[in-house]
């Protein structure tokens, strides 16, 4: 049986098969969970990601690359670009779904059977956190029903409020979902 867990914590401490990094297009780091991850990643991150932008000129909005995970407990990770929040007008809700389906659909293709999510988007980039929560659940249920690989996706919430608003959000889904533990 797949699982959704949501837990209050720091991703950078889990040792999962990949942990998704909500960086910036130049995935050369940055602020919150950008600059947690490879500040505790080290080195290796970085030079990944180097090489990473010197073959496809960095990451798109709603796109994904993987690297390996340097000195963090995960085997890998993922690095998706969310959208800045626009009011809307600019298919942010589209970008940020994408985010989180490309990332899944890259940890498919490597096997990996635990992936952990930050809540992407919803820091700086302003995203509404409760339009985040929808949007990232319903994209990873609908991902689950249909992944051989992916068993357990974590939604790690850093702060919270995000940790509340998954919680009261996973209750309206876990009444639709008999194959799907969420926890």
């Amino acid at each position: 049986m797949k699982t959704i867990r949501i837990i209050q914590g720091d991703i950078t401490e889990l040792a999962v098969d990949a942990i998704v990094n909500a960086a910036n297009s130049s995935l050369l780091g940055g602020g919150g969970v950008d600059g947690a991850i490879h500040r505790k990643g080290g080195a290796e991150i970085l030079k990944e990601c180097q090489q990473i932008r010197a073959q496809q000129g960095g990451c798109a909005v709603g796109q994904a690359v993987i690297t390996h995970a340097g000195l963090l407990p995960a085997k890998y990770v993922i690095h998706t670009v969310g959208p800045i929040w626009r009011n809307g007008m600019y298919d942010e809700n589209q970008f940020l779904a994408n985010a989180y389906l490309n990332s899944l659909k890259l940890a498919e293709a490597h096997q990996l059977h635990r992936i952990a999510f930050p809540n992407i988007s919803t820091g700086v980039y302003g995203f509404p956190k409760a339009r985040a929560v929808k949007i990232a659940l319903t994209t990873v249920i609908d991902f689950l029903k249909t992944s051989t690989q992916v068993e357990e996706v974590i939604f790690v919430c850093f702060d919270q409020e995000n940790y509340q608003l998954y919680q009261q959000e996973s209750l309206s889904h876990a009444k639709q979902q008999s194959d799907l533990r969420l926890l």
